[in-house]
């Protein structure tokens, strides 16, 4: 074998390796709630399982994600909810049982007391009375407390996201704050994007310093306007922040399509080909509308276990066209009531409350990991390297006529 044709093996084996690793799980932060309530759950076989999260391993799941918000026994808006009850004890405990049981992690951060997200992202009440100064030093200090204690914990986290749904900002200010306050926070202009992106450097700062190995994740959600998830990684790139992975919200419900998805995809594959996706966030019905739906899908997946698998099904089909879609999660997947006094507005997880048996889709998602390998490369006629192109999965192909991140004369080319 000549050098050259050695060094182009090589190479691709290295970027293959690297790009290889994929994870797919579930949000599962209310976990211990349905276990201490003494929740039934089975396996889609009817077969009753004494550990969840064995199931889940069991299933071919290999990371799962769970949010931390600030203090949220403080919050007192009339939104309250008793589900957003993860605080840093909570989140130690419950992320040491899912390293413990061989399973990636997600660190979530809120940086509030309560559910945050596009449409509020309230200042924690023990730091509303902050200055923007002050608060880039409080944002620091948490997140290095926060990811020190939990590695202390035993609960070391593999991925970190700073903010939740991050799309126009985070630290609006107090619970319904004034139109006013919020012109000063809301990312609308330039003072206040640079007020943002402050934030995330201090927070990230202490990602980096804490836990070096771990991936940071910078979280939105606007798949259906692609003009305004653009801007937002545009933006980031200008300010130079430092993270890896592009994390997306994506539910049918709310947000529309596959084709919708696919759009957002290709933007985001094409304006930053160096950085991988994933999706931290999906679900869909298996009975019953979520509640606040504005896209009803149910006419090609109908609200039944077996639309559920499909649309799981076609939207991992979707997602393995892209080799640097990285990672699947499907949020809230943990519910069951089954056997429980408990209650919820959420009618999209991977257990059925009526019997407390894993849907089917709960086995698809394995599928998202499945991907070509390189050993099925051939070396010959390296030579005409110029004609020669391989997929970051090393499948080889003819000159690519798709956008997407490829493998031309042993280095990563964007189409």
């Amino acid at each position: 074998m000549n050098t050259r044709k050695l060094i182009l093996l090589l190479s691709l084996c290295v970027i293959s390796v690297a790009s290889a690793q994929k994870y797919v799980g579930g949000d599962i932060s209310l976990l211990p709630e349905y276990i201490n309530a003494n929740a039934k759950y089975y396996n889609y076989q009817g077969q009753s399982v004494s550990s969840p999260l064995q199931l889940f391993h069991d299933e071919g799941l290999n990371a799962m994600r769970v949010r931390l918000f600030v203090n949220p026994s403080d919050y007192t808006g009339s939104d309250k909810d008793p589900n957003a009850c993860q605080d840093l004890d909570y989140v130690k405990s419950l992320g040491k049982q899912i390293k413990d049981a061989g399973f990636d992690l997600i660190l979530d951060f809120h940086y509030s007391d309560t559910w945050a997200d596009p449409a509020k992202q309230w200042t924690p009440a023990a730091w509303v009375s902050l200055t923007d100064e002050q608060l880039y030093d409080k944002i620091y200090e948490y997140t290095k407390d926060a990811l020190t204690q939990m590695c202390d914990a035993g609960a070391t986290p593999d991925f970190i996201q700073p903010g939740n749904e991050i799309s126009y900002g985070m630290l609006w200010g107090a619970y319904n704050a004034s139109a006013s306050s919020l012109k000063k926070c809301y990312v609308n202009s330039s003072a206040n994007w640079e007020r943002f992106t402050t934030l995330l450097e201090n927070a990230i700062k202490a990602c980096r310093e804490v836990c070096p190995e771990a991936k940071v994740i910078l979280h939105t959600e606007r798949v259906q306007q692609t003009n305004v998830l653009s801007n937002f990684y545009t933006k980031m790139k200008n300010a130079n922040i430092d993270y890896d992975i592009i994390g997306l919200s994506y539910y049918p419900a709310w947000h529309g399509n596959l084709a919708t998805l696919e759009s957002a995809l290709n933007a985001m594959t094409t304006a930053f080909p160096d950085k991988d996706i994933m999706i931290v966030e999906t679900g869909y019905s298996y009975a019953w509308a979520i509640p606040g739906t504005s896209f009803d899908y149910s006419s090609v997946y109908p609200y039944t276990d077996a639309g559920q698998n499909n649309y799981t099904v076609d939207l991992i089909s979707l997602l393995n066209k892209y080799d640097n879609v990285k990672g699947l999660f499907w949020w809230w997947m943990e519910y069951n009531a089954y056997g429980t006094s408990l209650s919820g507005w959420y009618n999209a997880p991977l257990f059925d409350s009526r019997t407390g048996r894993a849907t089917a889709a709960l086995s698809s998602l394995k599928t998202f990991k499945e991907s070509s390998s390189i050993e099925n490369i051939t070396t010959d006629r390296v030579e005409n390297a110029d004609d020669v192109w391989y997929t970051l999965s090393g499948q080889r192909i003819k000159r690519p006529t798709e956008h997407g991140i490829y493998i031309h004369n042993g280095k990563k080319v964007a189409m």
